[in-house]
């Protein structure tokens, strides 16, 4: 991978499959004793490759990486047009694309700017298929007693979904977006795990003071709420499973927070696979989605194995939309700990 990204090793077939078939869970480095940083080779290799043959999946990348994913409001009219389709039963299930409608599009209500105490990044798959996601972490956030506000549309894209794909010029270009639109030292909270691990990276990717002080502010949801000092919250008894997003467990180390958060009010049951992807891996499920379901078979025969008529939880907006297209009942912590709120 080191020699194909300084261009002294020629890229076959062989090596290409490689590269395109890692789902990118980066749990090889959790398991590595000689803490390789797979996922970094990984992107830089992935850069190096030349363009897919395919015309029709060039214009579809093209499309998404360069035209939908970095302008905010064309990818929230993206979503209501494929939200109108899956309600009308246009799209099949098991894309996970949720049936959205205008009530779950509309505005937050939160500042825009501003000097809070926190700043809620909001991000660009998250928000536009999990926007109530968002409000619920508002609502714990404000339990705590601090002000919330979120970035503008300009900071809502972290560029996660293209440094995955090797393209890391973007990927830099929105990370620039990102650290202009949530000045000063207020804590960063992210509640998409996959979001979280790529602005937690910034410094990485940049390579500037100012990048690294920025990802020095940035905090998981649960992560922060737990050091905040988690409100009180009624006891629910419910049952929960735990699912760990790869870039929780793996990149992060904060999977353990969401435990925490949620034990005053639930159950908590642990899975015997410790911490197997689900298959969802960003783009994964869309560019190899047999794959990405083989996978996902896995992690659901282990969720299930666990307790069987539990809802799962779990922090990421990939993983959600992956298991709940296999059929299971998901739920985002910060929804499971506003829904505890008094």
């Amino acid at each position: 991978m080191r020699l194909v990204e300084a261009g002294d090793a020629p890229i076959d077939i062989a090596f290409r499959n490689a590269m395109e078939a890692c789902i990118g869970c980066r749990g090889c480095e959790a398991a590595c004793p000689s803490s390789v940083a797979y996922g970094h080779l990984m992107t830089g290799a992935r850069a190096a490759l030349p363009a897919p043959r395919s015309i029709l999946r060039r214009g579809a990348e093209t499309i998404g990486y360069r035209l939908v994913l970095p302008r905010h409001r064309l990818l929230l009219a993206a979503a209501r047009v494929l939200g109108a389709l899956r309600r009308l039963r246009l799209l099949p299930r098991r894309w996970g694309v949720p049936p959205l409608t205008a009530a779950d599009l509309r505005p937050l209500g939160l500042p825009v700017g501003g000097d809070p105490d926190v700043w809620l990044f909001t991000g660009c798959v998250m928000d536009a298929w999990m926007r109530d996601t968002h409000r619920a972490a508002a609502r714990v956030i404000a339990a705590t007693g601090a002000s919330v506000a979120v970035p503008g549309p300009e900071g809502a894209c972290c560029g996660a979904l293209h440094q995955h794909a090797g393209r890391r010029v973007e990927a830099a270009r929105l990370a620039g977006r990102v650290i202009a639109a949530m000045p000063g030292r207020a804590p960063i909270v992210v509640d998409s795990a996959g979001c979280g691990a790529m602005l937690k990276e910034y410094g990485d990717l940049l390579g500037t003071e100012e990048a690294r002080a920025f990802a020095a502010r940035v905090r998981d949801f649960s992560e922060w709420v737990v050091a905040a000092g988690i409100p009180d919250l009624v006891p629910d008894g419910r049952t929960l499973i735990v699912q760990d997003p790869c870039h929780l467990r793996h990149v992060q180390r904060a999977h353990q927070s969401v435990r925490d958060l949620l034990a005053p009010a639930y159950h908590l049951v642990e899975t015997a696979d410790d911490g197997l992807c689900c298959g969802a891996g960003g783009a994964f499920s869309a560019m190899r989605p047999g794959d990405a379901a083989a996978v996902r078979d896995l992690k659901v025969g282990a969720l299930r194995a666990a307790a069987p008529d539990a809802v799962v939880v779990s922090a990421n907006p990939g993983c959600v939309m992956h298991l709940r297209a296999a059929g299971l009942a998901v739920e985002h912590p910060a929804d499971l700990a506003a829904a505890a709120l008094p």
